[in-house]
């Protein structure tokens, strides 16, 4: 597989393009903005979907744009986040319909490749984690060295702390892949990161 990322949008946004490069097949993940650039990242990748890993303003900026240029591409999202609390911090629902709502454990195919969705609440109520080999893509539950903010509407500490745990409690290794800032790795993350040293002790 191969994995380009580009930050885009007013916040940086970190969005991937994900193509298993047997079948050239590929996903976007968080196309927070700059559709026009995300299209020419793709250098003839054909998009089966474009996922959302919540649905803030900053991940889901350029989503509209990108699936109007991509009409086989479907959009998915967690139903939580597509009907947020705050149109102006979870536009999606406002600026496109027909999109495709996943869950805890489903399995998206992209070519070859498969992505496990991981519901991991806590910066938002619909916030997923996007698993596919030995990669996650976090959002913005785990950054490296923190956390994503639980005081937007639909944030949670004690919700944040659970996914974390979840997630450091995942056997072996990962690349972490968040939406902000630098890559990582989870073990990384399980020596430094004081957010999820604190949920990891945390466990009951």
């Amino acid at each position: 597989m191969n994995v380009k990322m580009m930050q885009v949008g007013p916040l940086g946004t970190n969005c991937y393009i994900l193509e298993d490069e047997k079948t050239h097949e590929a996903a976007v993940i968080d196309p927070g903005g700059e559709a026009p650039a995300v299209l020419e990242a793709l250098e003839g990748a054909e998009v089966r979907c474009i996922l959302l890993t919540h649905g803030h303003y900053d991940h889901t900026g350029g989503a509209a744009e990108l699936a109007k240029a991509l009409p086989r591409a479907e959009v998915y999202i967690h139903e939580k986040d597509f009907h947020g609390v705050d149109p102006a911090l979870f536009p999606l629902s406002t600026q496109m319909d027909g999109v495709k709502f996943y869950e805890e454990g489903d399995q998206i195919a992209v070519g070859d490749l498969e992505l496990q969705v991981l519901h991991t609440p806590g910066h938002s109520e619909g916030s997923v984690t996007l698993r596919c080999g030995n990669l996650l893509f976090c959002g913005d539950t785990l950054f490296a060295g923190s956390c994503g903010r639980t005081d937007f509407p639909g944030g949670s500490v004690p919700k944040m702390l659970a996914s974390l745990r979840r997630l450091g409690e995942l056997e072996g290794d990962f690349q972490v892949l968040p939406g902000h800032m630098d890559v990582s790795t989870l073990e990384e993350e399980r020596r430094n990161n004081p957010y999820l040293r604190q949920a990891l002790r945390e466990t009951t």
